[in-house]
């Protein structure tokens, strides 16, 4: 992958991905820094991204990543959150109802909000998000329909609020 190419694929993917990440994580700033250092790396391994089936699927699973690590060493305490010194990155706010619905996943449990977010606004197929996460389909498809319900629950709830 030569640098236009990394250039478009980056201009392409970014805000998708981070939408994704944000809506895994529920923090949009550390989804966009996490990201920022997906592709950074992604940049230092293009060769290995050049043979990856799902050169998106790779920068996304390495965000989260980063962004679960970074959750752990600040639960942890053992270091303040790093913090990227990369260019600010020019994203559209959230409207509204991806609020409310980062607000419900966030609610959720974390196995169950990947699978969605892979799923439902990754457009990935449930194959593709089993072996993203590593585990059998039928345990997706079990995720994904209690997810569902959950999140059900929790947007109507919203929307009883609202109206009140």
């Amino acid at each position: 992958m030569d640098e236009r190419e990394f250039d478009d694929f980056y201009a392409a993917s970014f805000q998708r991905v981070t939408a994704q990440v944000y809506a895994m994580i529920g923090n949009r700033d550390e989804a966009q820094e996490c990201v920022q250092e997906a592709f950074a790396r992604a940049w230092a391994h293009r060769r290995k991204l050049d043979r990856a089936e799902h050169p998106e699927a790779w920068v996304r699973t390495t965000a989260y990543r980063l962004a679960v690590s970074r959750w752990r060493r600040t639960v942890r305490g053992r270091r303040p959150v790093d913090r990227a010194l990369g260019a600010p990155t020019q994203t559209a706010a959230p409207n509204e109802a991806h609020v409310a619905l980062v607000e419900a996943l966030k609610q959720l449990p974390e196995a169950q909000r990947q699978a969605l977010v892979l799923h439902h606004l990754a457009d990935l197929p449930v194959h593709d998000v089993a072996r993203e996460v590593g585990v059998p389909e039928g345990t997706i498809k079990a995720r994904l329909s209690r997810g569902r319900a959950a999140l059900a629950v929790l947007l109507a709830d919203e929307e009883g609020l609202s109206h009140a």
